[in-house]
Parts: structure tokens; C-alpha cells; sequence
């Protein structure tokens, strides 16, 4: 398997449509969700989702504990958040705005529906971190970036850096 490149903003794979998954008998889905961990471990980060490599499915890993323990890992395909309850504001970053940090409000708790990498039906109760990072990824999945969760004028700042960062080659 593989350690892949995370796209970084400003590349089209990151808002394109992501496909749902139909086939979980496809070596290529098993490669993909190593792919996905041994990045997501490697950069590190807590989740990746299949669009930041590039790869429009609707796939995407959950993993708090960052490698050291790789039972934790959460695999969630075609997942879908069914009930979110309350809203906490904390700091938020994600791989494809490395070094980039801002408050976020996301729910406080979430159930979401997903499937295994066998394609079986899964329900998953997270709070707090893990509430934020099956959001996150799953904002991925669905077109859209954590920025897009900030106020007009926050994106705007965020994003001048981003072309800051862009003309000076460090992005």
C-alpha cells in the first residue's frame, strides 16, 4: 500500500461530486482504505476522506487515536449523518489547509449511518472530537470544506493566505 498526496485547496477533486460505493468485493476499495489510513497516520491527522487523495467515492477513515492503535479505525462509506444534537465551537483544521486553524461550530453529538468495508450497515454514535471529525469527513464527502463553515469575512482571510501561501510556492 500507499502514502498518497493530500490535495490541497484550490483543486477541483476537492468539491467534485464523490460516488457512492456499490462494490465491496473490489481489491481497489481494500487498497484505497489502506491508502487512506497510512496517509491520514502519516500527515498526521484524525480523519481523510477519499476526495483528499484525489479519489471521488464517498469513503472516508475516522482514527482519534492517529495510528498508535489501528483497532480505533473507523471506516465509513456512502455515510450519512441521521441526528446531530447540540452545537460546541472549538478549533478545527484539516490536511488539505495544512498549518490552517480556525473555530468551527459543529454539532455537539452525531449519530451517523455508514457501511463497513464489507458493505455491512453500521451506526455510530460520536461526541465531541469524534462528533467534529465524522462532520468533517463527511462535509468532504458532500462538497464541502470546513471553510465553507466560517462567516463570509473569516473564509475571505482564510483564503487570501491560501493565495498568500499559493504565489510564494509554500502551498
Amino acid at each position: 500500500m500507499a502514502i498518497r498526496e493530500i490535495v490541497k485547496y484550490g483543486n477541483p477533486r476537492l468539491v467534485a461530486k464523490n460516488h457512492t460505493v456499490d462494490l465491496f468485493d473490489d481489491p481497489a476499495l481494500a487498497a484505497l482504505l489502506q491508502d487512506l489510513k497510512e496517509t491520514c497516520w502519516a500527515a498526521p491527522g484524525v480523519g481523510l476522506a477519499a476526495p483528499q487523495v484525489g479519489v471521488n467515492l464517498r469513503v472516508a477513515i475516522v482514527d482519534l487515536s492517529v495510528g498508535k492503535d489501528p483497532s480505533q479505525v473507523l471506516v465509513l462509506v456512502n455515510p450519512v449523518v441521521v441526528d446531530a444534537q447540540g452545537l460546541i465551537r472549538d478549533e478545527e483544521g484539516c490536511l488539505s489547509f495544512p498549518d490552517m486553524v480556525e473555530t468551527v461550530e459543529r454539532p455537539e453529538k452525531v449519530t451517523v449511518e455508514a457501511l463497513d468495508e464489507r458493505g455491512k450497515k453500521r451506526t455510530l454514535d460520536g461526541r465531541d472530537l469524534l462528533a467534529r471529525a465524522f462532520c468533517h469527513e463527511i462535509d468532504h464527502l458532500d462538497q464541502r470544506l470546513f471553510v465553507d463553515r466560517l462567516s463570509s469575512l473569516k473564509k475571505g482571510l482564510v483564503l487570501r493566505q491560501v493565495i498568500k501561501r499559493q504565489k510564494k510556492g509554500t502551498w
